[in-house]
């Protein structure tokens, strides 16, 4: 098979030839007769079905997979002649021509390869930084914050009207046009007002309700309630105050370290520590989020020089594209289908960042492998379990969401560069 290798830059080759006719029909009968051993065909004995009526049968996928070994066959002799590793290519070869001809198909692929570079230097990209000290301000108002948390609520000793911050001892049953309906009920309950743990506009109308005062309190289920008979309508709760309980006075003392902590010898020094390294650790998350993390990338981006796939490039731009079409209204998107030259701009527009992103994980998957850095599978499923407990969401769902976008190797990337970034940053431990 004759083959012509032109090659682009170091990252891309284009490899041109003609799928012979003769060699496509050549496969075609080779298919057939392969098939025609292994389908079962109404009226014939297994293995004995004729390969005519194979090729009547399924000629024109026959053809398909004629065509694409014989472009396989092209592309291999092309990275042949290339002297280039099958191994070193880098997502899907596009088309740069694909006309049927006599002879047969004349096409031009192009393939586009995982580019290489001297890393040497790269710690030059490191900016200088001082680790942020914690505000002692903000330390103490966390302690106190705290210590709120976990003083005591106890029954009032002079009978008032309940006011917001209060906890309420209520009894309530729920009522959806005159039906009381299933969940809606409970005796003795405690609710704290101001907490927003029930439907909104609920616990509003509690504050200023007497001890033993029932009262009908009327709200509105949100649209996306979790359940769907209940979404949207109106209810008429019940209610039945019977006891009011007041928050005590927040201390700062061994007792609470130790109750935090779950350390009987814990001391109030100990969790000032402790909390001091919390508010630290916090406010360099947010320098090296907003300030080094861009520093570090823009600054690799700008250093080392070397070619990209242009197919990785394109796809970039394709997610950039998409996106944006994301935030449009029908009527915006309609112009850029009806206009070519208006989607080009689009896509010119984003081109200049896109490179730069490409560019960046290519440098960041290189430096990773130089510093030895690694993130497993267990690393990255850790991760989603704890930012959806944090969040409140169902782990489980979170991840077999991920699994099913294809986006857990962006997220295991993104941990990479985290952990490199940390330890050219010298943040390690």
């Amino acid at each position: 098979m004759k083959v012509t290798v032109n090659k682009v830059d170091d990252a891309n080759i284009i490899v041109s030839g003609t799928l012979d006719a003769a060699a496509i029909d050549a496969n075609v009968e080779k298919l057939a007769k392969q098939a025609a051993k292994e389908i079962k065909v109404d009226g014939f004995r297994a293995g004995k079905v004729p390969v005519s009526v194979v090729k009547q049968m399924h000629g024109d996928k026959l053809t398909q997979d004629a065509e694409g070994e014989a472009l396989r066959e092209l592309i291999d002799a092309g990275l042949e002649e290339a002297k280039v590793n099958p191994a070193d290519m880098i997502g899907q070869p596009s088309f740069k021509k694909y006309e049927k001809t006599d002879a047969g198909i004349e096409v031009e692929v192009e393939i586009s390869l995982r580019p290489t570079f001297d890393t040497k230097g790269y710690m030059d990209a490191v900016p200088a930084f001082e680790k942020p000290k914690a505000d002692a301000k903000e330390v103490d108002a966390k302690l106190e914050e705290m210590a709120k948390e976990q003083a005591p609520f106890t029954k009032i000793k002079r009978k008032r009207m309940v006011k917001d911050g209060d906890m309420t001892l209520i009894d309530f049953e729920g009522f959806v046009d005159g039906t009381a309906f299933d969940g809606g009920k409970a005796e003795n309950f405690q609710l704290k007002i101001g907490s927003g743990s029930f439907i909104p506009g609920f616990e509003e109308q509690i504050i200023g309700m007497k001890y033993e005062e029932q009262k009908d309190v009327v709200v509105t289920f949100p649209t996306e309630y979790q359940s769907a008979d209940l979404a949207g309508k109106e209810a008429t709760f019940k209610v039945t105050l019977h006891e009011i309980q007041e928050q005590a006075e927040a201390e700062l003392n061994d007792e609470l370290a130790q109750k935090l902590l779950n350390d009987e010898k814990a001391t109030l020094e100990i969790l000032k520590e402790k909390v001091e390294a919390q508010v630290s650790s916090a406010a360099l998350s947010k320098v090296y989020n907003e300030d080094l993390k861009p520093k570090i990338v823009e600054a690799l981006v700008k250093k080392f020089d070397f070619a990209l796939p242009n197919n990785i490039v394109e796809q970039e731009i394709d997610a950039k594209v998409n996106a944006l079409a994301q935030k449009m209204d029908e009527k915006e998107l309609e112009t850029y289908k009806e206009n070519i030259d208006k989607l080009d701009e689009l896509r010119n527009s984003v081109r200049e960042d896109a490179v730069a992103s490409v560019k960046a994980t290519f440098i960041v998957d290189a430096l990773a492998k130089a510093e030895e850095v690694t993130v497993d599978d267990q690393e990255v499923s850790s991760a989603l379990y704890y930012e959806a407990m944090m969040s409140g969401q169902d782990a489980q769902q979170v991840i077999k969401y991920y699994e099913e976008n294809n986006l857990l190797p962006a997220v295991k990337m993104g941990m990479i560069e985290d952990k490199l970034f940390g330890k050219m940053l010298g943040l390690e431990g």
